[in-house]
């Protein structure tokens, strides 16, 4: 059943699938509780860390979790004012899509198949998951990195009842030359393998709200509107790799947006235009404060 599984993501243009265990990873607890501790922890996260180290919290008799990896890296645009990952279209939609193919497929060949499938809103940690399925490593600056496509990847994953056998993690890490630690505008890198989410450029740009002067300073160390693309630009990991394979994220990109364009529209125009792109979820009026602040 796991051949005919990834012969089938395959066919969907995945070409990276694994399969992690069903937990409880008493490992990731530990880490999750240091984190914790340390104040790290933001309100993107889960609360309870029980949930995030328990699949069979969230599905009953879960057995095992799917785990894909969905390469978007497009090559660098120079222009660009807006974060790699939402060049294309809204990802979350393209791999929901995709894993919701693969749920129905094992539905129709598994007995009493049950899944449940997530893509960033889950309440399990992605990457902790790529890692344990095999499908990459850890970077110092804490992303997953694949060795054929680096770390620009989406990760989705599918907690279900049936016992696929689970693949080996990939026992190393990045070279750990800390240029992403030097080149952090926040430096929000700790050299530990964690960083600190509320002084990372990524996270500011997307906050709700005034920001503090420190924020706005952070802000204003790099061009883009909306999120971070530094610390992955800086990778050596990440300096020959493959452009992605996915028709998706190849197509209809929008590496640049105008903020004077922004400034005449109305909030219902800019759902119009943008809904199906990732940078659009906080809304136009994150877009219009970010271009105000970086232009001070």
């Amino acid at each position: 059943m796991k051949k005919l599984l990834i012969a089938f993501a395959n066919n969907l243009g995945i070409e990276y699938v694994g399969i992690a265990p069903a937990g409880p990873y008493d490992d990731l607890k530990e880490i999750l509780e240091k984190r914790m501790v340390r104040g790290l922890k933001c309100e993107f996260e889960e609360d309870e860390i029980k949930k995030r180290i328990d699949p069979s919290l969230t599905l009953e008799n879960a057995k095992s979790v799917i785990v894909c990896l969905f390469p978007y890296y497009t090559g660098k645009i120079e222009m660009a004012n807006l974060s790699m990952y939402t060049y294309g279209l809204d990802y979350h939609k393209i791999i929901m899509e995709k894993l919701e193919q693969i749920g129905n497929f094992l539905t129709s060949r598994i007995t009493d198949f049950r899944y449940k499938a997530f893509v960033d809103s889950g309440p399990l940690v992605d990457r902790y998951l790529a890692y344990k399925a095999g499908l990459g490593f850890y970077g110092i600056n804490s992303h997953l990195i694949n060795e054929k496509y680096g770390s620009y990847v989406f990760i989705g994953y599918m907690i279900n009842n049936y016992p696929f056998e689970p693949d080996l993690a990939i026992e190393k890490t990045c070279i750990q030359c800390k240029k992403c630690i030097q080149a952090c505008p926040g430096t929000a890198i700790n050299g530990d393998f964690t960083i600190n989410p509320f002084r990372c450029r990524s996270y500011i740009s997307q906050k709700k709200g005034d920001l503090s002067q420190e924020e706005e300073e952070i802000l204003r160390k790099d061009k883009l509107l909306f999120g971070c693309d530094i610390c992955q630009d800086v990778c050596p990991h990440n300096e020959r790799i493959d452009k992605t394979n996915l028709d998706e994220f190849q197509k209809n990109l929008i590496p640049f947006i105008d903020c004077d364009e922004l400034l005449m529209i109305s909030n219902k125009e800019f759902l119009r235009r943008y809904k199906n792109r990732a940078f659009s979820w906080r809304g136009k009026n994150i877009l219009i404060r970010n271009d105000k602040i970086i232009k001070k």
